[in-house]
């Protein structure tokens, strides 16, 4: 499949260095509305709406992972920008992987996100899928939005839950179902011993998609890595814990060198 033109936007300092903001399954750019402020004050930046996501277009699927890279890099010839940090959220953060280690040259710094190298088993991603095309996203934001957010938080911010269901619903059922499909269908372990981007992962205490060991594997294999654990979080972390992560963005991808376990 090739590449398509997805739809993004571009905000903060443009003459800063460029960080691509890459969202999760069932979001759109708006996700990282929480983070666009502060990290607009050092760098410029980049997100947007994924294959079959919001306001992008809607090929039909399945989709892979490397089809999401592929248009990746093609936002990233749009925007004229040639190396780039990127930030990726689950899915978000699996593309990035990707991308990491497929076009080493086009990756600065990385920072992961509540995400895995692998979610076996892919039966449950099928089952998915045709549930959404069979009912709609409707049927299933519920449920994932009860998974994004701790239930304290919940509790607090029902207006914050409702909008994020309300976005999870709004996704196009073959862009949803045909990247659950990606997800299914993914298995980056391999690919993670040749990532050579300083890479921060960062683990979410309360996290029932993607619990910590997840995390812990993605630091094991990665040689230029370091693992974060964000306490009173789930697996939206960047939403509920917006200052604590836009902290660790900004800290990761500013500071000078730090003491890492070089490749081999």
């Amino acid at each position: 499949m090739s590449a398509v033109e997805v739809h993004h936007t571009v905000d903060g300092r443009a003459d800063g260095p460029t960080v691509v903001l890459v969202g999760s399954l069932g979001s759109t750019a708006a996700m990282w509305d929480r983070q666009v402020p502060a990290l607009g004050k050092d760098f410029r930046v980049v997100r947007f709406d994924a294959r079959g996501h919001g306001a992008s277009p809607v090929p039909a699927g399945p989709y892979s992972v490397d089809d999401l890279v592929d248009d990746l890099i093609a936002l990233l010839d749009t925007v004229a920008v040639e190396r780039v940090h990127l930030v990726g959220i689950s899915l978000g953060a699996m593309v990035s992987m990707r991308l990491a280690a497929r076009e080493p040259a086009r990756v600065d710094r990385v920072v992961l996100l509540c995400t895995a190298a692998s979610l076996p088993p892919p039966q449950a991603w099928a089952d998915r899928a045709a549930t959404v095309r069979a009912h709609g996203t409707a049927t299933i934001a519920d449920t994932v939005v009860s998974r994004w957010l701790t239930e304290a938080y919940r509790q607090a911010h029902p207006r914050d839950v409702r909008w994020l269901v309300d976005m999870v619903a709004a996704t196009p059922a073959e862009g949803y179902a045909a990247s659950c499909a990606a997800i299914g269908a993914m298995d980056l372990r391999t690919d993670l011993p040749q990532i050579r981007a300083r890479t921060l992962v960062v683990a979410a205490a309360q996290d029932p998609s993607m619990p910590r060991a997840y995390q812990e594997a993605i630091v094991a294999a990665v040689p230029r890595s370091r693992l974060l654990v964000l306490e009173n979080a789930a697996h939206l972390a960047s939403f509920e814990q917006p200052d604590a992560v836009n902290a660790l963005i900004t800290d990761h991808l500013t500071a000078g060198p730090y003491r890492e376990r070089e490749p081999g």
